[in-house]
């Protein structure tokens, strides 16, 4: 008998031991953590705009300036919805070739939008979004936005100006918007990529690299608004020192002439990889 109780004791232990495995596995194959086994996807829609497709899959959208922009693919231009679904959406500031169409695919994809407290907060007094899609950054802080994607907001040193038009008077109004940020982007896979948006050379650019450790930088070259491209070579080469150079905002504005052909003349020799993309490109790693 005492043999018998022995024989089921241990049926029954080898039997929950199997559901704990299993189960176990089953969480394995649907956790985040799974999912960082797929390919990272880029495309450019013009200045500092980007479509992000994480290796879960997810898409990421950054300062969408579509409809508005010169550059913009055609097809995007015509179409926003073509765009396709969006998981998050990120501003790093007001100015219009920023913030662009991002209210109206805000409201189209019933995503929120991520961005500096002082612009989120006009945008939703001013009923360009509603209050439960906009969530409010300050000059530094990280959310987990979606499964296995952590964002941290950084230093830009520029400005951030919201211009509207008063549906009453039909004037155009100019609304103070905050001050603008950087985004440090992990993805499922722990690959870091930081958006600088909008910004000038400042010292802790160095700081921000060695704390982040971003795998991909993109960086403003244009000029004028923004580093020029020796301004932005030099950031890279000394303080930064990433593997990897997207380089954007250029090619959109006639105000901001630096040019692709003088950042890579300013990052020859450095050990940078500089990804050169035309508007409307995807790249895949």
């Amino acid at each position: 008998m005492i043999r018998n109780l022995l024989k089921h004791v241990l049926g029954v232990s080898l039997a929950s031991t199997a559901l704990i495995l299993s189960i176990s596995v089953s969480y394995a194959q649907t956790s985040p953590a799974s999912n960082a086994q797929g390919k990272t996807e880029i495309l450019w829609l013009g200045q500092a705009g980007f479509r992000i497709k994480t290796p879960g899959g997810k898409i990421i959208l950054i300062d969408p300036w579509i409809t508005g922009g010169p550059k913009t693919p055609p097809q995007y231009k015509k179409d926003l919805a073509a765009i396709g679904p969006i998981d998050l959406l990120l501003v790093t500031h007001a100015h219009v070739d920023h913030i662009g169409d991002a209210p109206a695919l805000a409201k189209m994809n019933n995503t929120k939008l991520y961005g500096p407290a002082d612009m989120v907060t006009p945008l939703i007094q001013l009923d360009l979004i509603p209050a439960d899609l906009g969530h409010r950054f300050n000059k530094s802080g990280s959310v987990t936005p979606l499964p296995g994607i952590k964002v941290t907001a950084v230093k830009a040193e520029h400005s951030s100006l919201l211009v509207h038009k008063n549906p009453v008077t039909e004037k155009m109004e100019a609304h103070h918007a905050g001050e603008p940020l950087g985004y440090i982007i992990e993805l499922e896979n722990g690959y870091k990529i930081w958006h600088m948006g909008d910004t000038g050379l400042f010292g802790d650019m160095k700081f921000i690299s060695e704390y982040y450790k971003p795998d991909l930088v993109m960086i403003p070259i244009g000029g004028n608004f923004t580093m020029a491209p020796d301004d932005a070579a030099y950031a890279l080469r000394t303080w930064v020192k990433p593997k990897t150079v997207i380089p954007m905002h250029y090619n959109s504005n006639p105000m901001t002439k630096g040019t692709l052909v003088e950042f890579q003349a300013a990052m020859k020799g450095s050990n940078i990889k500089v990804i050169p993309m035309t508007e409307g490109e995807t790249i895949q790693f």
